[in-house]
């Protein structure tokens, strides 16, 4: 509350006055927990030999991400403050709906112009590995023309493929440092496995659930807000210095609902793991690119039970291959 008032007494704009509050809450994080983040994003990954960044390279990738955060993450902050002085208790309905229309902007404007902000993102020049992917692809009922390389080992030794994007923007990624180590056998299970999400419709059924999730959390955090207000000395929504408690709701929300969402999220591996062994009749070459994977990216094969209820949004590797040797 001090701090709002402090900013008030040098800007009567609502709007700016909320912009330095955020830019000022957010230094004083960075700094706070800058210990952690070292260790964690960058100390942690060198000591396992999983990153190829230099410390001033992973300094300027943060930066990098900052800046993109803030060009989508500030505008998104302002429409926000707007719906909440405009709507007042139900701006949770107004908001739900803007941040589903965001969200369907980003998918479609992620792959050709934020990646390549990060990536160098150029064809595969494989065409024996590129003609399978096209064949898979029509089989899953997608019309893909083209499939990309991201120059992942940049940053990391880490391996990883995606499909990405919608309509007219979807692509399909395959870091480099795929490419480099896996068959084009194993390439194939990984990107069938891609194409599962999409033939049992994962990517309809997440929006429809994240629709969901986000109008109920939004509402919920609205209603905990008001309640809580006056336990901190608050008597209206729209003061800036109340707006933390939001933050502070949606985790204690989002707490609530990982093991929910990383249950959902693990079933739907499992059934893109069945398509993948179904459409490219592998299941061996799927099986050893999982079990390639899962040492390459360090995981951890058999995690406690509790631990991969609660915090894994993939099955671990022990359940898989159990599903997929289960598979007729």
């Amino acid at each position: 509350m001090q701090l709002e008032f402090y900013i008030r007494n040098f800007i009567s704009s609502d709007y700016l006055s909320l912009l330095i509050f955020v830019i000022t809450l957010s230094l004083i994080s960075l700094i706070l927990f800058a210990p952690f983040n070292f260790y964690t994003g960058y100390y942690l990954e060198h000591k396992y030999n999983l990153s190829n960044q230099t410390f001033w390279k992973w300094i300027l990738e943060g930066l990098k991400g900052s800046l993109v955060g803030a060009v989508i993450g500030i505008p998104l902050l302002f429409l926000f403050y707007y719906t909440l002085k405009s709507f007042g208790i139900i701006w949770w309905l107004p908001f739900g709906v803007l941040m589903f229309i965001v969200s369907v902007l980003l998918a479609q404007i992620v792959p050709i112009i934020i990646l390549p902000i990060f990536y160098k993102i150029t064809p595969i020049e494989n065409e024996s590995l590129k003609e399978r992917i096209i064949n898979l692809s029509k089989d899953a009922g997608l019309n893909v023309q083209n499939v990309y390389k991201f120059n992942m080992s940049k940053n990391t030794k880490k391996a990883n493929a995606a499909f990405t994007g919608l309509g007219k923007t979807k692509r399909i990624l395959l870091g480099d440092t795929l490419l480099d180590n896996y068959t084009e056998d194993e390439i194939e299970t990984v990107i069938a496995h891609e194409f599962g999400h999409y033939k049992r419709k994962h990517i309809i059924k997440n929006i429809f659930i994240g629709t969901i999730f986000s109008f109920l959390t939004f509402y919920l955090i609205a209603q905990l807000h008001k309640v809580s207000l006056s336990w901190f000395g608050f008597s209206e929504i729209t003061q800036i210095a109340s707006l933390p408690l939001l933050f502070l709701w949606g985790a204690v929300i989002g707490l609530v609902q990982t093991p929910i969402s990383n249950y959902i999220s693990r079933k739907f591996e499992y059934e893109a793991d069945n398509y993948a062994v179904i459409a490219t009749k592998k299941k061996e070459a799927f099986i050893q690119t999982l079990e390639k994977l899962t040492d390459q990216n360090l995981g951890d094969r058999e995690p406690h039970p509790l631990v991969e209820w609660f915090f894994y949004s993939h099955p671990s590797i022990k359940n898989r291959t159990k599903n997929l040797g289960e598979l007729n």
